[in-house]
């Protein structure tokens, strides 16, 4: 989904905030929270599902709130969602409201799970599809429509696209895919930079 947890390529928010000596946790709740997540997991399906219960928050909520609120507003999310707690029973306990993720837009896109060899070996130029899907991807908007070329095969990994919203098995070779920066953000990147990324073959169609 075209979220604002997809940050890549814009700017405009300030320098990144470098704290020196930086705890894991500044506060007792963020461990209570990490801990939470992992003891949860038999209820959720797997990481993606988590991401994009991440990624339906409200944007202003999601911008305004630090790294493990978005794990916590994620996790409440699923709970609910699953039947394990219903939103009184959470807020009763929250001791006043508690924000909850939007509801999923998306069901199940189709996809095809890659062949027994991968369709694009090292060297091939390939151009990032450019699409927009309403559920979870783990393809970032800066490189749709983008060309590139293949560095490295990886193996067959689940679908993010899929997984996040269904049990079903759809596994995809994956690849990294060199950029030209300049075709990414302009020839003020400058000459000779590239920005590497990893890609389901899903994502990838030869130009």
């Amino acid at each position: 989904m075209n979220g604002i947890h997809d940050l890549g390529g814009m700017d405009g928010f300030g320098a990144v905030e470098v704290e020196a000596d930086e705890p894991v946790f500044h506060h007792a709740w963020e461990r209570l929270t990490f801990g939470l997540t992992a003891v949860t997991s038999p209820q959720r399906r797997n990481v993606h599902e988590f991401r994009h219960a991440i990624e339906r928050m409200d944007p202003a909520h999601y911008l305004g709130s630090p790294y493990y609120e978005h794990w916590l507003t994620g996790l409440a999310t699923l709970m609910v969602e699953a039947g394990v707690i219903t939103r009184a029973e959470l807020e009763q306990r929250a001791g006043g409201t508690f924000p909850l993720a939007r509801a999923a837009r998306a069901d199940t896109p189709p996809a095809s799970p890659s062949a027994t060899t991968a369709r694009y070996p090292v060297g091939s130029p390939v151009r990032v599809r450019n699409v927009h899907p309403l559920g979870h991807t783990r393809c970032p908007r800066y490189v749709r429509g983008r060309r590139g070329v293949v560095t490295r095969v990886d193996r067959r990994f689940p679908l993010p696209d899929v997984a996040a919203h269904s049990a079903q098995r759809c596994e995809q070779y994956t690849y990294n895919v060199r950029f030209a920066a300049a075709d990414l953000w302009g020839a003020d990147a400058g000459t000779g930079e590239a920005v590497y990324v990893d890609l389901w073959e899903g994502y990838l169609e030869a130009p």
